[in-house]
């Protein structure tokens, strides 16, 4: 039986989607309960109740919700070019869901373990927004296209800050694999020894940046019910909508991965002497997902001219700003060198 899945085609294959099947399905279970603990805090802020009626404290909201999309009509408007129109969700969830595929869980616990992760990752999201083009451009309606262009235009800005944050931490680390950035900060002071501490005010803009490259409040200006009455996403009903839903989510908890790989240590635990492992990423992850939450509950929606001068005239100098000190930090062992020693007792 071992040599059918090592030495032919089929097992090979057989064992391939097995593997994906391991990270996707329990992916998609697990948003259903982050998108209800989404809406409990949301409420909670907000002092009301929130979902609780289907099932035990509402637990089982979303898949109430799963089942009213699916069996609900798709309706095209009048005009729209059909085969575009149903792509669009499609290419958004997919985009958003093979970036997992280089996402280490644990040490090994990784579907492909590539030297360049974060450029497939740094590629693959910037691929999402053709999806969102897509369906604004096919749905043919003017407030749809328009809140395809703002999400272009939003997710390009702050794709360049990202990108100038993570190339800082490359820097320090000397690779582009996840797996070896999370064991460049293991040391010997737990959580002293990650990233958040000498990179904090990166951590800071990349947690903005990502909110912004998700569309989450306060940028969620492509989706702004009160100016483009829901955006892209408006002639949209049933399944199609629910890939969008879906797809949106999965990237939000793509960047709370990336959050804890880049700069919380990934799976290593905070506190020297307990064992790593898996149960430490979700934690972080967690955490991650929560700030967002509380994010969107709590702050009022950017003006879309303000949303674009805070990418190109604070994010993008800080950020490049940034590099050029790491870079210089790192050729002449002014910081990073000491920082190695001193987390590693060295």
């Amino acid at each position: 039986m071992a040599e059918f899945f090592q030495n032919t085609n089929l097992g090979i294959f057989l064992v391939i989607v097995f593997q994906i099947l391991l990270v996707v399905v329990p992916l998609l279970v697990a948003l259903a309960f982050l998108m209800y603990a989404d809406r409990k805090i949301w409420a909670a802020v907000q002092m009301r109740r929130g979902p609780n009626v289907v099932g035990f404290y509402g637990l089982m909201q979303s898949f109430a919700d799963f089942l009213k999309y699916i069996v609900k009509e798709v309706v095209f408007p009048a005009g729209a070019d059909k085969v575009v129109f149903l792509l669009a969700p499609m290419i958004s969830l997919v985009m958003a869901m093979i970036a997992w595929a280089v996402i280490p869980f644990n040490e090994g616990w990784v579907l492909a373990d590539i030297n360049v992760a974060i450029l497939y990752v740094f590629a693959i999201s910037s691929l999402e927004v053709y999806g969102i083009i897509m369906g604004g451009w096919a749905s043919n309606s003017k407030y749809p296209f328009l809140g395809s262009l703002r999400s272009a235009a939003q997710m390009i800005s702050y794709e360049v800050s990202i990108g100038l944050i993570i190339i800082g931490v490359i820097i320090s680390t000397g690779s582009m694999n996840f797996s070896d950035i999370v064991r460049a900060q293991d040391g010997d002071f737990g959580l002293l020894s990650w990233y958040w501490l000498p990179h904090f005010p990166m951590m800071f803009l990349f947690f903005i940046s990502a909110l912004a490259e998700t569309n989450r409040p306060p940028f969620d200006l492509p989706e702004a019910e009160s100016e483009l009455v829901a955006g892209y996403q408006v002639e949209y009903s049933s399944t199609p909508f629910l890939l969008f839903m879906i797809g949106e989510l999965v990237a939000v908890v793509l960047m709370c991965a990336l959050v804890s790989l880049l700069f919380l240590g990934g799976w290593l635990s905070p506190i020297p002497g307990l064992p790593d492992g898996f149960l430490w990423m979700v934690l972080k992850m967690l955490f991650a997902f929560f700030i967002f939450s509380m994010v969107k509950a709590i702050t009022p929606r950017y003006r879309y001219d303000q949303l674009m001068r805070l990418g190109w005239k604070v994010f993008l100098p800080m950020s490049l700003g940034w590099v050029v000190f790491v870079s210089f930090a790192a050729k002449f062992d002014w910081f990073w060198g000491a920082f190695a020693r001193w987390t590693t007792g060295g």
